[in-house]
């Protein structure tokens, strides 16, 4: 099963640059960080950016939906106005897949708006899917890592993104050996049942960011960087088995959420782009029935 078309692109980017109304006067909500006004300079945008990002942390999000798609926040790296690497792509990627996700997987009760969430926050366990990218600089305190690894071992499902060659790997490794100690890092074969949730995926691609993507390519964002996915399991023996749990799919050397941020964009790889929200879409199924 192959998906025909992402999307109605062209309304993509409408999506990303609203939100639900607020009333005059009230702090912008998490669903207004892009929203300002067209004559805006950029200093006033940045400025409802980091209000609205601090409101979404705060604030709960609206109950009573099936999927939330939800964003880890943790320490480490730089993202838009210093937010950390966990805002990378914040909060483009994340609308425009649930409004792709929402026309796609329609008996789902998705919500519709983005949903940060501290790693170190009790309200993380509400949240059976979780996304965090750009890990290669993570560094997690002590109670994000504990956080964390309650998470996992109480059922959660967390999907690893855009990060790339040794150095970053190495780091990666190293934070997710103080979650689980007791875990190894094992590659997930084509075959796997993630694979074939919904869409029938035989072939791990490279997906570009944007600025490869228009070029053309190379794709890679380091030398001899092919693109890989691994797991850890709910099983520590560390061998991959159809019984065990999936409980971290760790996407290597491609940036899926660049293929969500700018999909509506004409010039980025259609083919890539069509595989980050299928890849995804497999994910969510499998979070959601594991």
């Amino acid at each position: 099963m192959k998906l025909a078309a992402p999307a109605p692109f062209l309304a993509l980017g409408l999506i990303a640059c609203s939100g639900p109304s607020s009333e005059a006067g009230d702090v912008p909500s998490s669903s207004a960080v892009t929203r300002a006004p067209a004559l805006a300079g950029a200093a006033e945008f940045a400025r409802e950016f980091d209000q609205a990002v601090d409101a979404a942390l705060q604030s709960a999000v609206e109950p009573g939906h099936n999927f939330y798609f939800t964003r880890a926040v943790f320490s480490g790296g730089r993202g838009f106005r210093g937010r950390g690497a966990w805002s990378t792509d914040y909060p483009k990627a994340d609308r425009q897949f649930l409004f792709i996700l929402r026309r796609l997987l329609t008996l789902l009760d998705a919500y519709e708006w983005e949903n940060p969430v501290r790693l170190d926050d009790p309200e993380l366990r509400r949240f059976p899917f979780l996304y965090a990218l750009e890990v290669g600089y993570m560094d997690l305190t002590e109670s994000e890592a504990d956080g964390l690894r309650g998470y996992l071992e109480a059922g959660g499902f967390l999907v690893i993104d855009d990060f790339w060659g040794p150095r970053q790997w190495a780091n990666f490794e190293y934070q997710m050996s103080r979650v689980l100690p007791d875990r190894r890092i094992v590659e997930l074969p084509t075959d796997h049942q993630i694979f074939h949730q919904f869409y029938d995926i035989d072939e791990v691609l490279q997906v570009p960011n944007i600025g490869n993507g228009l070029r053309g390519g190379p794709y890679a964002e380091c030398y001899d960087c092919p693109p890989r996915v691994y797991a850890i399991l709910d099983d520590e023996d560390g061998v991959v088995d159809e019984a065990d749990r999936v409980m971290v799919v760790i996407n290597f050397n491609t940036d899926l959420g660049d293929a969500w941020e700018w999909s509506e964009n004409p010039g980025y790889p259609f083919r890539e782009s069509s595989y980050a929200y299928e890849l995804a879409v497999n994910f969510i199924i499998y979070a959601m029935t594991h």
